[in-house]
């Protein structure tokens, strides 16, 4: 649909072409936080929908909690990897639920939080330090939940955190 479409384009165009390095978007602080701002704004649109559902088949969300000095000490490399490893389930989970939601509101949202959510996926898998093709193979921490609005939670948790703070330190290394 043409929002998902223009936040992935809009994404895409921030990545320098030659070496798929996230340039623009890693080094405008303003980027990162209009995408903080729109998780934020989706989870308070969906808390305001009207009579959502408990998901009978509770999604499966990552646990983004981390400390400073534990996310300190991986590399930029590593940071990708269990990013994506947490998209991916917060992919799944708005999938698993959009095809449980028939409440208009609570159903764009979850369409909305999809399309954002696999936009950073698709993005970040173009991003490698390391040679050789990137496989999903990671077992993050995860919980189940049957409350919807923890999937948009858990959604602006990781933009706010791991994915800031993994754009922080890549522009330290691309914005000189």
């Amino acid at each position: 649909s043409p929002p998902g479409l223009l936040f992935l384009t809009s994404l895409l165009l921030h990545v320098k072409e030659d070496h798929a390095s996230p340039t623009r978007l890693v080094c405008d602080n303003r980027l990162i936080q209009k995408y903080i701002m729109e998780a934020k704004d989706m989870e308070n649109r969906v808390g305001q929908c009207q009579a959502l559902p408990a998901l009978s088949c509770p999604a499966v969300l990552p646990l983004v909690d981390f400390t400073l000095q534990q996310w300190k000490s991986k590399s930029n490399e590593t940071k990708r990897r269990e990013i994506l490893c947490d998209l991916a389930l917060l992919v799944g989970a708005a999938a698993g639920a959009q095809g449980q939601v028939s409440e208009e509101c609570g159903a764009r949202q979850l369409s909305q939080l999809y399309q954002h959510a696999n936009a950073f996926f698709l993005l970040l898998q173009t991003f490698s330090w390391e040679a050789g093709h990137w496989e999903l193979s990671c077992s993050p921490h995860s919980m189940e939940q049957t409350h919807i609005t923890s999937i948009f939670l858990t959604y602006r948790q990781l933009v706010q955190g791991k994915l800031r703070f993994f754009f922080h330190d890549l522009a330290k290394v691309l914005c000189k």
